[in-house]
């Protein structure tokens, strides 16, 4: 499932986290990288423990917990620190797919990779190139978002970062370890909820739709690893 949330961060989140990132002091974003993805990956990136980052990282994850789309698509176990990368003077990140288990430098935990997502700070028209392309099933999707906001798609995706020819392209990059590890299964339950949320807006509570909800979470029930 590809899933754009809009407007994760309020206005006043957005202004703060450039503020912080237009002064932030960057290193050579390989030292993250995995074996593979080392070889294709030119970037800028935040050290994780940094004050900045951890700011940043904090600001970012009350945004994520108070997001209803992101709940409902990643259904979160565990949300891994979120981390920061700029793309610049034709930075890229080639053809890679991210580790199946990653150590987070904060907590020290352990997360199997269900779900990513790239959170966009800078606005489409400050860079040239730059553009997410998701692979899947369903060919080649190319990701270009308002500063704000967020894309959400599956870690076992095959996705690249073009070159960066004018501008700065900034962004933060986050992995979700899902009580459903199952992509297939989770876009099924969030469609179903979001036509539980859609009827009862437009209907309001009946027995159908409490019927509706009972089979939503059965399913739950059945498919989440806690």
């Amino acid at each position: 499932m590809l899933l754009h949330i809009p407007e994760l961060l309020t206005r006043e989140e957005l202004a703060h986290a450039r503020m912080l990132l237009a002064n932030a002091d960057w290193e050579d974003g390989r030292v993250s990288a995995g074996q593979q993805a080392v070889q294709v990956k030119h970037n800028l990136q935040l050290p994780p423990t940094g004050n900045t980052a951890r700011e940043l990282a904090a600001l970012v994850q009350r945004a994520l917990a108070r997001n209803p789309l992101f709940m409902s698509a990643a259904l979160p176990k565990t949300v891994m620190t979120p981390m920061f990368n700029c793309y610049q003077g034709g930075m890229n990140y080639g053809n890679h797919v991210d580790n199946a288990v990653r150590h987070d430098p904060l907590s020290g935990q352990y997360v199997r990779t269900d779900v990513s997502c790239t959170l966009f700070f800078s606005e489409p028209e400050e860079y040239e190139g730059g553009d997410l392309v998701v692979e899947d099933t369903y060919g080649n999707h190319r990701v270009k978002l308002p500063a704000g906001d967020m894309i959400l798609y599956p870690s076992t995706s095959l996705h690249r970062v073009e070159p960066v020819t004018r501008g700065a392209r900034l962004g933060s990059f986050m992995w979700t370890q899902s009580m459903v590890r199952d992509d297939s299964k989770r876009a099924l339950l969030f469609d179903m909820d979001m036509a539980i949320i859609g009827l009862r807006q437009r209907v309001g509570e009946c027995q159908e739709l409490v019927n509706l909800t009972a089979g939503y979470h059965n399913l739950l029930r059945q498919w989440a690893e806690l």
